[in-house]
């Protein structure tokens, strides 16, 4: 078995001597051995190479030694294989160049075959697991059908995600549609990435927050909901909402082993609102990491103390910024492994 399961007791709510640590984008562009690799290699060939996303995915484990290991990929996996066309382009961000905006457009998205479209990732995932050598867990992701959706009817990144919302409120029958062949084809997948051997999963919800509550409840969360329900029995599932403190309360009643939460509710609101029975991760803002190291490390400690070390993960609010100095990150490790109540 996993000879530290830190991070998995901590899921199930275990008493631990410290809590585990991870960082969100932990494999990426904040380390000069990633940049090496982004150098010679275009964002998707990177997820789509097994030999690429499993060395990416432990570079941060032998440079920190983190708890957990994330595997190295992207959400938008998710609607490439569904028929819909994703470019990564330099210096811009996500790029959809046919974006679905109609009733018409979402009949040609497909619920396609994992092990066709996908396997690739499954590949990454046996490699991986060969490199950590069942040192630590490792954990797979996916983007919330909400969060897909965003891209894929705004067709790129966006502050507002206008054309989404808008989509959503005036073609509502279109987007549940959209919506479900999202959550099913996240479902199978998910589940083939438990088979394949990630012993945990994260579910992103990024652009939620754009949301009110109410909206939330309909075309983000009932989705989440059905993804947890899929996938609880099979491992532990993690739901991280960005500025989704609103729905803590809903979320710690879904099944979901632990919520992830941003910077921008406090410890002690985010116990609260959750009822304070359920694992909790985060919530260090990730610009804090540009902070002096004996600083991070002080305000690292205080976070835990004030979490609590059990039913605890100790995370960013967010992914690693690019800007990060190595030292900083470090420092981050190193003060949850140094912790002592």
């Amino acid at each position: 078995m996993i000879k530290n399961d830190l991070f998995l007791r901590a899921l199930k709510g275990e008493t631990v001597d410290r809590p585990p640590v991870w960082m969100m984008r932990q494999a990426g562009r904040y380390l000069p051995e990633f940049m090496e690799i982004k150098a010679k290699y275009d964002f998707f060939t990177r997820c789509q190479t097994p030999e690429l996303a499993s060395e990416i995915t432990v570079q941060p484990i032998r440079r920190y030694g983190m708890d957990a290991a994330i595997l190295f990929s992207d959400i938008l996996v998710i609607p490439q294989a569904m028929n819909i066309d994703v470019e990564m382009k330099p210096n811009f961000g996500p790029f959809l160049p046919e974006p679905i905006r109609s009733a018409k457009d979402v009949e040609s998205v497909i619920v396609p075959d994992i092990k066709d479209t996908l396997g690739y990732v499954m590949d990454a995932i046996t490699m991986t697991k060969e490199k950590l050598n069942n040192e630590i867990p490792l954990i797979g992701f996916a983007g919330s059908p909400w969060t897909i959706l965003c891209y894929c009817v705004q067709g790129q990144g966006s502050k507002s995600f206008d054309l989404a919302k808008g989509f959503c409120f005036t073609q509502p029958k279109a987007a549940h549609q959209l919506l479900q062949k999202i959550t099913d084809t996240t479902i199978a997948y998910l589940k083939e990435k438990v088979k394949a051997g990630v012993n945990a999963l994260q579910v992103f919800d990024s652009w939620g927050g754009m949301l009110s509550p109410t909206d939330y409840q309909e075309f983000s969360f009932q989705y989440i909901q059905q993804i947890v329900d899929a996938l609880k029995d099979e491992a532990p599932v993690i739901v991280f909402g960005k500025g989704c403190w609103f729905a803590l309360g809903e979320m710690a009643k879904s099944g979901a082993a632990a919520l992830g939460v941003d910077w921008t509710c406090s410890a002690r609101n985010a116990r609260y609102l959750s009822g304070g029975k359920i694992t909790l991760q985060g919530n260090f803002d990730p610009s804090r990491l540009l902070s002096p190291p004996t600083e991070i490390k002080k305000m690292v400690h205080q976070m835990i103390r004030e979490f609590g070390k059990d039913q605890y993960i100790v995370n960013l609010g967010h992914g690693i910024l690019p800007n990060i100095p190595l030292e900083n990150a470090g420092a981050f490790i190193e003060a949850v492994k140094e912790y002592t109540e």
